[in-house]
């Protein structure tokens, strides 16, 4: 599988030549803990988020993969954390993560079971952080400092 993941990503460099543009989501319940979903395909924890659609904003995007990912509304948009594109930053694609901070209601419930495992509120002390899925922990380290990045 390994083998055919990179042909693909070959034909699609050689096809298109331009990166992705994705989202990454620090959901916040009231409470003050944060919303961390495990993926599928590594079973690491990872931020919420995912790929924009095409005639989709950015604020789009982010209440569609929240919901689908934890069930979970986005009652406030709080900041934006950063904007992160070192190309190795994803193993999958190139891709231009734009990362915010959120505040969230509601009740977790993920409507996407071929990509979330399983969906937890952390303390913040708690989050794994050094065994995140992809550059997250960079991405919650910015979050913490609170930084705005362009990386």
């Amino acid at each position: 599988m390994g083998r055919l993941w990179h042909f693909v990503q070959s034909v699609l460099g050689i096809l298109f030549r331009h990166p992705v543009m994705g989202t990454s989501i620090i959901p916040i319940l009231p409470d003050g803990r944060i919303v961390l979903i495990q993926r599928s395909d590594n079973r690491k924890w990872a931020l919420p988020g995912g790929m924009v659609n095409w005639g989709e904003t950015i604020e789009t995007t982010l209440h569609r993969e929240l919901k689908e990912e934890t069930g979970l509304d986005i009652t406030k948009i709080q900041r934006l954390v950063g904007v992160y594109s070192q190309p190795e930053r994803d193993g999958r694609v190139h891709s231009i993560c734009v990362v915010v901070q959120v505040d969230v209601a509601g009740v977790i419930d993920p409507q996407d079971a071929n990509e979330v495992l399983d969906v937890k509120a952390f303390e913040p002390a708690s989050i794994p952080i050094g065994n995140l899925s992809h550059d997250h922990d960079r991405q919650l380290q910015d979050y913490f400092s609170g930084a705005t990045v362009l990386a």
